[in-house]
Order: structure tokens, then sequence, then C-alpha cells
């Protein structure tokens, strides 16, 4: 039984597309923070990537594309290794995963991502994205930068910020009622800010001089083999939560988006946003949980809704001064919400074992888990040159290639995947 949509009319629609942007806020322009990228082009960038979105899936599915979390350990490592440039080509590269794989699905339905990413693949992979990222947080919540280089801010005033800013995000996320309960991440900063204002470490004055309006800081992709390389597995996961995705708002909204519009048109919707954010320096964009749960809240079933926090978002995106206010916030207000955060990724894989009951005693998950870690976390390098296999991309490859050659498997729960669109 699905519900029919209202016909609200314009004003409203316009404040509820408002009101899911501000949902998403948060962790969206946290994204492009921690990675170094611009605020403003991710504004930008995820805008377009939900009009996109919304054309490519006829107009029917509810959703506000943003930045995806499983991409800032790779982002960041990347950035490192090969510069902005370049991780922007690895990251055109991921978005086209997702479009080959649309292809798949549509020609062959999701039979073989049930062999190919069970949920024994799948888990640990999540589980790394968050625990590799783990020192970032703790340095960042200790006012360090995040690869720990330099100290920002005095340890103990950066604790006096950060850990207020962890508890409030917490507090929010689990005792918080209503549209508030959406918005921990932001509930954070907030407080975060405030700390940060009274203590005299939030230096505001490049916001003062910035312009009000100016033009993104638009950046090209470069093509480079290693960094492409580097960042192909990395699709893997968030492809697979865009199921979970798609399920959840289908759920909310009482309608079966993988038989209509279809799974390989929500996977080609996220395959081109996150290609076109990575032309304009973006960071990928992709289907997004908090904006499930505000639809869920509000019962704006509409997708005409998500069409006006795009328009509202690409407005956001030429406001000079607000991407420079941005980048003012000081490192451990980010750094106490993301000691949250990334927990909350690897809390994610833990559940995916649990939940699709993987049996650890079996030695064949034990030892495809116990790989997987290991060589996430500890840093394992493989190839040499610009042909090197590291961190994430590694353990993805890894995990799968264990999977395929280790005897006897355990797929999906058969109400995971439908057997056709």
């Amino acid at each position: 039984m699905s519900h029919e949509l209202p016909h609200d009319p314009l004003w409203k629609q316009a404040l509820s597309g408002a009101q899911m942007l501000f949902v998403a806020f948060g962790a969206l322009v946290l994204m492009p923070l921690i990675t170094g990228m611009d605020p403003n082009v991710a504004l930008f960038t995820a805008g377009l990537g939900t009009l996109l979105f919304y054309v490519i899936t006829g107009g029917q599915v509810p959703i506000f594309l943003a930045s995806s979390f499983a991409f800032i350990a790779p982002i960041i490592a990347a950035k490192a290794d090969f510069g902005l440039p370049a991780t922007l080509g690895g990251l055109l590269a991921a978005g086209m995963v997702y479009i080959l794989l649309s292809a798949a699905v549509r020609l062959r339905g999701t039979g073989f991502l049930d062999r190919l990413l069970p949920p024994v693949v799948i888990a640990p992979v999540i589980m790394v994205i968050g625990l590799a990222l783990a020192p970032i947080a703790v340095n960042m919540a200790m006012g360090k930068t995040g690869d720990a280089s330099a100290q920002l801010i005095p340890y103990e005033t950066a604790l006096l910020i950060s850990m207020p800013a962890l508890l409030t995000t917490l507090l929010v996320a689990v005792a918080a009622k209503g549209i508030l309960r959406l918005i921990p991440i932001l509930c954070g900063v907030v407080v975060g800010l405030v700390l940060s204002a009274v203590l005299g470490v939030w230096d505001t004055s490049a916001a003062a001089t910035a312009p009000w309006l100016a033009m993104p800081n638009f950046v090209a992709p470069e093509l480079h083999w290693g960094a492409i390389l580097f960042m192909l597995p990395v699709a893997i996961a968030p492809a697979i939560e865009h199921v979970g995705d798609v399920l959840a708002i289908g759920n909310v909204t009482g309608r079966n988006y993988l038989q209509k519009p279809g799974l390989h048109r929500t996977l080609l919707g996220d395959g081109i946003a996150t290609s076109a954010a990575a032309l304009l320096g973006g960071p990928p964009n992709t289907t997004y949980s908090e904006v499930t749960g505000a639809v869920m809240l509000t019962r704006n079933f509409n997708p005409k809704i998500m069409l006006w926090a795009a328009g509202i978002a690409i407005v956001l995106a030429f406001i000079g001064k607000f991407g420079v206010l941005l980048q003012t916030i000081p490192v451990p207000v980010m750094g106490g919400i993301l000691c949250l955060l990334f927990g909350t990724i690897a809390g994610v894989g833990m559940n995916t074992l649990i939940r699709h009951q993987v049996d650890l005693s079996e030695p064949r998950n034990l030892v495809i888990v116990s790989v997987t870690l290991v060589f996430g976390i500890g840093g394992m390098v493989f190839g040499v040159g610009e042909w090197t296999l590291k961190g994430i991309s590694l353990c993805a490859i890894a995990a799968i290639l264990l999977n395929l050659a280790l005897p006897g498997s355990q797929g999906w729960d058969a109400h995971d995947y439908p057997k056709d669109h």
C-alpha cells in the first residue's frame, strides 16, 4: 500500500526543503572540512547531484544526496599521496563503479551482488572505514592536526571544547525528541562554537573580510592511475549501503523503489552525482540516512521537496562569507563530534555481522574478517610506485578475493534483495 503524494503549496514545499537541508547540513559540511575540500563546492555539488538524481529516477524518490563519510579516509590518504586533482580523478572513477554496477543490476538482477559482496565481506570493510579514522578524530579532539603533525590549540583548551561538543552530540542523538534528534551533529557544532568563542580560540576575522558573493573554488580532476586504483574499491561499501538506504526510504513511504524506478536507476543516480561532483572538485554524493529519518518524522513524501533543498544548497554555495566562516570552525569542535561519528561507522559494520548472523566460529568467516581488519587498520601496502594498494582499497579487495577463493559462503538474507526489478 503506497502513500499518495500530497499537492502542497509552493511555500510549504520550500519550507520543507529548507528543513531537509537543515537536517543534512551538519554532516554535509563536515565532510569537506575534514578532508580539506571547499564547503561551498560541496554545497553546490550536493544540490546539483540531487537534481541529477531526481531526473534519472523520474522524480520518484524523496532523497537528498550529500557527502558520503565512507570516502573520508581514502580522500585524506589520497590527497597526501597524489594531491587533490588526482584524488578527484580517483573519485570520478569511483562514480563510474556505481554506473557499471547499475548496468550489471539491470542486466543480471542483484544475484551477482549477493555472491560477490556478502555480509562477511562488506561488514569488516565498513568497520575498517570507521576504525582507520579513529586517530584523526582523537588528534583533532586534542587540538592537533589530523595527522598529529602540529598542535593548533593548547591540549587543555581543546578538551574543554571537544568533550562538551561530543557529549552534546551523543545526548541529542540518544535523548532528544522530534526534529532535534535528527540534528545531533549541528547541535554539537553549535555548543563547540560557543565554547570556542568564550575561550577565545575562534577567529572569524577571515569571514569578516570575505565577499558576500563569490564563486565556489571549483577544481578540475586529473587522471592518475595510482589514485584511481586506490579509490576504485572504496566505492563498494557505499554501493551496498545504498541498497539499505533505498530499502529504508521505501519502507517509510510505503513504496518499492527497488522495483520502480529500480535499483539500477538509483545506483545510476548516485554514480552520475558522484562523478559530476568529482568533475567540479566536490566530495562524492550518495543517498543519505539523515534525510530518511527526516522524511519519516515529517511525513513529507513529496520528492519535489528535495528539489527545494537542492536549490537552497546551490544558492548558499555562492555566499562567500558563509563558506569562509565554516572553514574557521576550530579543530576541537569537529574532533569531538568525529569521536562519535567514526565509531558509529565501525558500529554499523559490526551490526551487519550480527544482524546477518555471520558465524565467526567458522574458520572461513574468521579468516576473512581477521585479515581484512588487520590489513585495513594496520596499514598494509602491496605494490611499488604508482601501482600500490593500501588501507580500505586493499582490505576491500582482500575480503572479496578471500570470499571467492575459500570454500563455503553465506549470502544476504532473502528479504534484503528482490530477485528481479
